[in-house]
This record gives C-alpha cells, sequence and structure tokens, in this order.
C-alpha cells in the first residue's frame, strides 16, 4: 500500500522494523506543498433508501443588496486610504508638535527592548513617507551606524541631548537587517542538495549516525541500518530532497547540543503501535508506549514548520525577544530543538491512533505555536539549556 505525507510517498510495505516493533514514516519536508494519493482517500459512501425532502435556499441575491455592499465596501477603502495619507499623517505631525518627540522617539522611550518595539520601529521606517527611512530596513549590517546618524539628521535630533537613542535604533535596527540576513542563510542552506560526493556532507551524516547510535557500527554507507534512526531507505541522501542540507544540520546540532533529549526521542519513537500492547497498557495509554514514528524524517519534517514560521515572519517575535542585536543560524537550530521537544509531547498528547494522523498533528501544533508568537511578549526557550527548553512569558 502506498501513502503520501507532504508530497511524498511512503511506502507502508517496505516500513523498517524496529526493537520495539514497526514504526511508520513521516512526511519528508516540501515547503509549501501538500499533495494527496488518490488511491489513498477516504472509500465512498452509498446512500441507500429515499433521500430527505431537503429544500434548497434561493442563493441569488437581489440587485440592491449587491450594490449596497459594493458602495460600502468602495465607501470603506475610501476612508481607510484617508486615514493612511492625511489623517495619520496629520496625526503624527500634531503628536509630534505636543509632545516634542518624532515617532521613532515615542517608540524607542514608549516601548522596552525586545520585540514590541522592535516591531514597531520596523512598521514606522517601511510606510514612512522617507526613502531614507523605508531603504534602512535593507541596508547591509555594517552601514547601520551611517544609516542611524542619517536618520537623526533628517529628523533633526540632537545625539547629545538623545544618546540613549541612537543606541537603541541601532539595535533594532540591526535586528531587522539580521532576520533578513538569518532569511537568506537558511534559504542558501534549504536549496543545497545533498551530495554524496562531497566529503563534508558526508561527514555530517556519519557524525549523525555516531551520536545517535555510538555503541552500534554502521555497516556501511548504504544500508538497511539507517532505518535504525528514522530514515525512509537504505539511503538517507534521499530523504533531504525537501530540505536540502539544512535539515541533515539541524539534525545533527540536535544530536551533539542536546543529546540527551535527542537520544530519548529516538527511544521514544521505536516504541510499539497501540495494537501491540496489551490491555492494561492500552487503557492506561501510558505516555512512553505511544505509537511510534521515524525519528530522521520527523525531524525533517519540523525543519519545514521551522522554515515557514521564519519566512513568514512569525519568528521576529521569538528572535527580536531572544537576540539582542543580530540573529544568527543557531538561534534558528535551537528554535528546531525546541521544536523537535515539543511535538514529542504533543504527539503523545494527541495520542493518534496510527501513522496516518501525523499531518493533522503536525498542522494542528503548527497552528497552537503561531498563537502562542502572536504574543510579542513571548519567546521559544530564551535562554537555551541543553534538555531544558520550554516555553516562557517574559
Amino acid at each position: 500500500m502506498t501513502y503520501w505525507f507532504q508530497g511524498v510517498r511512503l511506502n507502508a510495505v517496505t516500513a523498517c522494523h524496529t526493537v520495539g516493533g514497526r514504526h511508520g514514516g513521516a512526511a519528508e519536508a516540501v515547503a509549501g506543498q501538500q499533495t494527496q494519493d488518490p488511491s489513498a482517500a477516504s472509500p465512498r459512501v452509498t446512500r441507500t433508501g429515499p433521500r430527505p425532502n431537503r429544500t434548497e435556499p434561493n442563493r441569488a441575491e437581489p440587485a440592491g443588496a449587491a450594490k449596497m455592499k459594493h458602495f460600502l465596501r468602495v465607501v470603506t477603502q475610501f476612508f481607510v486610504f484617508l486615514y493612511c495619507k492625511c489623517l495619520w499623517r496629520g496625526l503624527k505631525f500634531v503628536t509630534r508638535k505636543f509632545t516634542g518627540r518624532c515617532e521613532l522617539q515615542r517608540i524607542c522611550y514608549g516601548n522596552k527592548p525586545g520585540a514590541r518595539r522592535t516591531l514597531k520601529i520596523e512598521s514606522s521606517l517601511r510606510y514612512s513617507k522617507y526613502e531614507l527611512l523605508r531603504s534602512a530596513l535593507s541596508v547591509h549590517p555594517d552601514q547601520v551606524e551611517k544609516t542611524i546618524d542619517d536618520i537623526m539628521a533628517l529628523k533633526k535630533i540632537n545625539p547629545d541631548t538623545n544618546p540613549q537613542l541612537g543606541v537603541s535604533l541601532q539595535a533594532s535596527l540591526l535586528q531587522i537587517v539580521g532576520y533578513r540576513s538569518l532569511m537568506a542563510e537558511v534559504e542558501k542552506l534549504r536549496r543545497e542538495p545533498y551530495d554524496s560526493e562531497n566529503a563534508e556532507h558526508e561527514s555530517m551524516l556519519m557524525k549523525l549516525w555516531k551520536e545517535l547510535r555510538p555503541d552500534t557500527p554502521l555497516t556501511g554507507r548504504i544500508s538497511k541500518q539507517w532505518c535504525e534512526i528514522g530514515f525512509q531507505g537504505n539511503d538517507p541522501k534521499t530523504d533531504f530532497r525537501g530540505m536540502g542540507l539544512l535539515g541533515l544540520q539541524n539534525l545533527l546540532y540536535f544530536a551533539e547540543h542536546d543529546r540527551a533529549a535527542a537520544l530519548q526521542m529516538l527511544q521514544d519513537s521505536l516504541q510499539p503501535k497501540h495494537n501491540e500492547l496489551n490491555q492494561p497498557d492500552w487503557e492506561q495509554k501510558v505516555p512512553d508506549k505511544a505509537i511510534g514514528y521515524s525519528f530522521a524524517i520527523v525531524g525533517i519534517n519540523i525543519t519545514d514548520l521551522a522554515y515557514s514560521l521564519l519566512v513568514s515572519g512569525a519568528l521576529k517575535t521569538h528572535l527580536y525577544n531572544v537576540a539582542p542585536e543580530m540573529a544568527s543560524l543557531q538561534h534558528f537550530q535551537q528554535i528546531f530543538c525546541y521544536l523537535m521537544q515539543e511535538f514529542q509531547r504533543f504527539w503523545i498528547e494527541e495520542d493518534p491512533s496510527d501513522i496516518m494522523e501525523f499531518n493533522r498533528v503536525r498542522s494542528k501544533f503548527h497552528r497552537r505555536i503561531l498563537r502562542q508568537l502572536k504574543n510579542p511578549d513571548m519567546a521559544l526557550c530564551p535562554h537555551f539549556s541543553a534538555s531544558d527548553l520550554h516555553l516562557v512569558n517574559l
């Protein structure tokens, strides 16, 4: 039987046997697309007996109502345009005259360092009428200090009487351009395919095996042993097609920097299915008896999830609260470690009946993380520590 996860084929017949039982493979992450094999669709139910007498509602909308909706839509758009172009700028002008401070000054002095302040500064720069301020969002990190000086000169702000303003603006602008740089770095790794002819790539893969199976020598580069750590076939390189080298680097970082958690998660992933448990275990639903999954494949999926959070801008909340200036690839890898452990807990809480529920659980987990990141004071694993990752409200 053939199943499809996130656009990647998974042969259930060839699923690997493990110590704890048989575990299925989850999806290889492919950003932005989801397809499903028609053969795996639910069977069609045939209704027998007389059909219930249902009266179809009249879907025809009166012409007057349609015109009224169109009119209200046009009026709303007009007032939004009027507010953005005239009233909002006028309100900013009056506020500056009343307080003696420009909008950037009010943001810096009225908000504590972190996402709440940096997000407001980013919005102010993006919608400014000055080209200098709008272009500040994409300057090179080396040009940030000069850009701040130019902004303060344009706004006629004396740096001697406002020393803290320059420091605050520089820190926030470094966070903004740092986020863009991180996106570019992550995208470059995602687009770089795994190359078995590349000695560096092969070295990372071998190191991953040694970290996760330290007491078990690998018999060969092409081996069924790779299934023991959650790959789908004899050659792991085929599983990295969706996330490229980014998936391998994240898995290796997790295994090296949070080894205890990674080994525990790998062990839990090898647990047997519910239908292979005895009756007492089934009734109590012991957490460590949850249905197994493919550790490496789930790691690639969580890499895809972290990547989508980064590209959508949802991770700005976390990174602006955690990184004092420019975010680095290490921050992204720490987020991956946190998401892996949280997904493990969430998987057990959801208690899926089989591996075919992976997409549902993953989507639900994704929505939960998005809800948490809407709080501007929220941060995922703000102080990364091995085996001590948690979500806190600052």
